[in-house]
């Protein structure tokens, strides 16, 4: 298998080099995406912050798919990873390619919506599934400690 890279130039996965650069550029984004979230979450309560134009549907569809999933409890990532996992979110977030730009991008999520990102909560997840989750923990109220916590003391 061979992929039209710049110019039109064949790249063969099995001879490219590792692109170092891109994947920099890649941590960088994800990092600023991270640190956007969290300062944002800071300045509004999650209750009141909308991620998307189309939170509502997001939050009704991924209650829909996984009724099951508690907002409030600590994610499983090796859950969330299985082959079943990976079908049953792939099929979620799939229905939103022309609906959420970057929606396949690759981003952090907390585990636990009670801590803070750090490296033992913090899961590599696509973009739709942190927004899914996200949602889900701000209409729960579950990220409003983040809020006060910033601004405990300053009325």
């Amino acid at each position: 298998m061979s992929l039209v890279g710049p110019a039109g130039a064949q790249l063969n996965p099995d001879e490219a080099e590792n692109f170092e650069d891109i994947e920099k550029q890649f941590a960088v984004k994800v990092v600023q995406h991270m640190e956007t979230y969290w300062n944002i979450l800071e300045h509004i309560p999650g209750s009141k912050l909308r991620l998307t134009k189309i939170d509502d549907e997001i939050y009704e569809h991924f209650k829909k798919e996984f009724p099951d999933f508690d907002a409030s409890a600590t994610i499983n990532e090796d859950e969330m990873k299985s082959k079943e996992g990976k079908e049953r979110w792939r099929n979620f977030i799939n229905q939103y390619e022309k609906k959420v730009e970057d929606f396949n991008f690759g981003t952090m999520l907390r585990a636990s919506p009670k801590t803070e990102y750090d490296q033992d909560n913090t899961i590599f997840a696509v973009r739709m599934q942190f927004y899914a989750i996200e949602i889900a923990r701000n209409r729960e109220g579950l990220n409003d400690w983040i809020y006060e916590k910033a601004n405990a003391g300053k009325k």
